[in-house]
């Protein structure tokens, strides 16, 4: 047995080399990209990457208007918020003028 080869094995090997040789072939023969249609497809993917860039920078820049505008609006709250306390104060410094007001009014009476 350490001598038997197989017959069909030469024939597979040959068959497998021609494949392979005619593959070659095939890709030899294929002729060279046209050097305009290059130029044409180099243009157009640098302008689809540039209006992709300009898009991007697009969205980031509402993203960060956004977060100005939040953030504005959390400043106008507060500051809303801080005149309503005022408010408040004051309104609490009426009420104890008025009362201190009527104080005096009964005072005078008696």
């Amino acid at each position: 047995m350490a001598g038997y080869k197989d017959p069909g094995f030469q024939e597979r090997q040959a068959l497998a080399q021609k494949a392979r040789q005619a593959a070659l072939d095939k890709l030899k023969a294929k002729p060279a990209p046209d050097p305009e249609v290059v130029a044409q497809r180099l243009a157009a993917q640098a302008a689809k990457e540039e209006a992709q860039a300009a898009k991007r920078a697009e969205k980031i820049a509402e993203r960060e208007q956004a977060k100005l505008d939040a953030a504005a609006k959390i400043a106008a709250a507060e500051a809303e918020a801080e005149n309503a306390a005022l408010q408040e104060v004051e309104t609490e410094a009426e009420k104890k003028l008025k009362r201190d007001a009527r104080y005096a009014a009964r005072k005078k009476r008696r």
